[in-house]
């Protein structure tokens, strides 16, 4: 396991596992902040630069989700957030991921994988940046989830808006539809494959609002935007 010295912040109310946490990360040479409750832990995250925040969903003043929530609303950097729960159902990974949770991770688990995961996330080009993002006419405000074309906000949803992020992270390279899938639903694509629809509504959108800019699927590896570098 790499031995990256990495600066944590624990929001977790189970106060035997918070230690459990603490030594292991703390061995590997990390520094760690702690909350107990959500709203501490949002002051903390927002007054204090970390490389990833665990949290717990199940928090004793407020939920996890609005913890999460609250604070990618707020931060200037967008530091990553994994959450760290024993809610297993992919109705609560949904919601996770909806709220701006960026990994999912569930209890017990392994204290090897928790600090890879961490350190995986603490390596995401498009974290710890600035909150925007811009190409050609195309802006995408990483903060408030809001994509405007030539300063005319693109009708889009937010999960459309995290495809358009990744796609425009990625210009002019194609981006995989595992990657895709990854970091939408953790690997756990529902059955009824909501990826092709919301391509779809993303096309729709671009060709309606942007039509300088294209969507494309490229062949078996993935999708790629065009057409932002004639702008």
């Amino acid at each position: 396991m790499s031995q990256s010295t990495l600066s944590v912040l624990l929001i977790e109310d189970n106060l035997a596992l918070a230690r459990q946490v603490s030594r292991f990360l703390e061995g590997l040479g990390w520094q760690l902040d702690f909350a107990d409750k959500g709203k501490q832990g949002v002051t903390l995250a927002l007054n204090h630069h970390y490389d990833v925040i665990i949290l717990d969903l199940n928090l004793p003043d407020c939920d996890g989700l609005t913890v999460c929530q609250q604070i990618k609303e707020q931060q200037t950097r967008l530091t990553p957030v994994l959450m760290l729960t024993a809610r297993d159902a992919f109705e609560d990974k949904a919601k996770g991921f909806t709220q701006g949770t960026d990994d999912y991770l569930t209890k017990p688990c392994d204290l090897r994988e928790l600090a890879l995961r961490c350190e995986a996330l603490a390596r995401r080009p498009q974290l710890h940046t600035a909150t925007t993002l811009s190409k050609g006419g195309l802006k995408l405000d990483l903060k408030a989830s809001v994509a405007s074309w030539q300063d005319q906000q693109l009708k889009v949803t937010k999960v459309a808006f995290q495809i358009l992020r990744e796609l425009v992270n990625a210009y002019p390279q194609p981006v995989a539809r595992s990657d895709l899938v990854a970091t939408l639903w953790n690997d756990e694509l529902p059955e009824s494959n909501p990826l092709k629809s919301h391509m779809y509504n993303l096309r729709k959108a671009l060709a309606q609002q942007a039509p300088e800019v294209q969507l494309v699927t490229i062949g078996n590896i993935g999708y790629q935007l065009q057409g932002l570098d004639n702008v």
